[in-house]
């Protein structure tokens, strides 16, 4: 369990399903990267790096508890993580996070929405669940860019059949297009690029945004260089501009923190 961030009337809670060392080298996943670049990311994220120089990978969730008034309080759930069979066979460990909502006293069911910012298998795993599938939050609504959507029923019929179809089955897929509004102070931000439909979610107080970015930047080095190209983004040149946008001059707007998935500490001030 970490400790979550109150931003506006929400709460932001990290969740860590799995954690361990990147299955190759940090060189060969950032093969752009200089060793300046390397010096600063690490000075940045020093819990990112092990003794022998070699990437310590988190695995990361969020939920996002909304007082909704009357109503009682709301919980989105941004991602999913790698699930309970170590389904991603470069994953280090099964998934743990229904514990990890347990000790936020948060139950599966509370979970009324579950925004997926991709469909790679460390940000579904605990989305479906079970042979056959079955939706694991069963009483929310799953979010994904309609562009996603489409793009893995093209290029990955057996994800699209494990995963999308049996939310598409019980009525929980929602396929949006764009930035979205999904609550009060609460938005989908398109940032294609990692993915073809990669979004992000963007957490607005009056103070502070909290943008929660997915595979937007999956390490330092690309928050110190963020022209850096990671090797597994499916559209370097597009995912390079997602980040610059987001990371570009934020005079005038609020001051801006990022909700990482990856890197070693879950709040960054940008």
């Amino acid at each position: 369990m970490e400790l979550g961030r109150p931003v506006g009337r929400a709460t932001v809670i990290a969740l860590t399903d799995a954690e361990g060392p990147f299955f190759q080298s940090r060189q060969a996943a950032f093969p752009e990267s200089t060793t300046a670049q390397w010096q600063q990311a690490d000075a940045r994220d020093p819990a990112a790096v092990t003794a022998d120089g070699r990437w310590w990978l988190r695995f990361r969730c969020f939920a996002i508890r909304l007082d909704a008034g009357p109503a009682g309080a709301r919980t989105i759930l941004v991602d999913a993580g790698v699930g309970p069979g170590n389904t991603p066979t470069w994953a280090p460990v099964p998934g743990r996070l229904p514990a990890e909502l347990a000790a936020d006293g948060i139950t599966p069911d509370e979970v009324d929405t579950v925004v997926l910012t991709h469909l790679h298998t460390d940000h579904l795993g605990w989305a479906v669940t079970g042979d056959p599938g079955t939706p694991y939050f069963r009483n929310a609504r799953y979010l994904l860019q309609r562009t996603e959507v489409e793009a893995v029923r093209r290029a990955a019929p057996q994800l699209a059949a494990r995963v999308l179809d049996p939310l598409a089955d019980t009525g929980q897929l929602t396929a949006v297009d764009g930035e979205q509004r999904i609550s009060p102070g609460v938005r989908l931000i398109p940032t294609p690029g990692h993915t073809p439909g990669h979004q992000s979610v963007l957490v607005t107080g009056p103070d502070e945004e909290l943008l929660i970015t997915g595979d937007l930047l999956v390490h330092a080095v690309q928050l110190v260089a963020p022209e850096v190209a990671y090797a597994h983004e499916d559209d370097p040149v597009a995912a390079r501009r997602s980040r610059q946008a987001l990371l570009a001059d934020r005079a005038g707007r609020p001051a801006l923190v990022l909700g990482t998935a990856h890197l070693g500490t879950p709040f960054v001030p940008v």
